[in-house]
């Protein structure tokens, strides 16, 4: 579904990602892991046209995406969900959801709102709130679902887990997998390295903006110098 080759990006004159290749199959759940700071954002703002590249390719389902055009990507069904959640918190949880439907997926929102509410049930309990006085798990939830609202056929979920308790953490990566077996491919960037292994099917570790291992995950999962960096064992 996705193909990227030699991706270079930065921001001004210092570059951070060095070369990237990363290939997403349909249907499946890719890991991008690493520690903060390593480029995994700027991987996803590349991806997502946010950002220009420097140099290299980005294919969505064979089809080359123009760099720096995020609604070319939105339109294709490339959508992100965003590290900390960025929904509008003045706005009730309703018309946050209808918002992400405002592009990609517009003459389907009633639809898609019901299917999201389905998903979350909690949001429907919340349709009138402010999305600011929510709880941090719950205005993920809300973030994740407009991602929803604009159909998209691979999702990227930006540290999903970040700033959730242990339990809510859990929950959130049985959500991620339930998903995913209603028939969407996930990309999954995160540094709980060992919960994004467990439920992904691929994975790929970034340090200092570039891949420095990849593979099937049970594999990655039994590889020496990841249980050694980032694993304790």
């Amino acid at each position: 579904m996705l193909e990227v080759r030699g991706l270079r990006a930065g921001y001004g004159h210092v570059e951070v990602l060095r070369g990237i290749d990363l290939t997403i199959d349909e249907g499946g759940i890719a890991a991008l892991l690493g520690s903060n700071g390593v480029g995994k954002t700027t991987f996803n703002a590349a991806i997502s046209g946010l950002i220009k590249p420097w140099a290299g390719t980005v294919l969505f389902e064979g089809s080359r995406l123009p760099g720096g055009n995020s609604q070319a990507a939105i339109d294709v069904g490339l959508v992100q969900v965003p590290e900390g959640r960025h929904i509008f918190p003045n706005l009730t949880v309703r018309d946050n959801l209808l918002l992400g439907g405002c592009r990609r997926g517009k003459t389907n929102r009633s639809v898609n709102i019901e299917k999201v509410l389905e998903t979350f049930p909690r949001l429907r309990e919340r349709l009138t709130q402010k999305a600011g006085t929510m709880s941090g798990g719950e205005q993920q939830m809300l973030a994740i679902g407009r991602g929803l609202m604009t159909e998209p056929k691979l999702l990227i979920l930006d540290e999903p887990s970040l700033g959730l308790s242990p339990l809510l953490v859990e929950e959130m990566f049985e959500l991620i997998v339930a998903l995913n077996k209603q028939g969407l491919t996930i990309l999954l960037v995160e540094q709980n390295v060992h919960l994004s292994l467990e439920i992904a099917t691929q994975g790929y570790v970034m340090e200092n903006g570039a891949i420095t291992l990849s593979g099937l995950s049970e594999t990655l999962l039994d590889n020496p110098e990841l249980q050694k960096s980032y694993l304790g064992v």
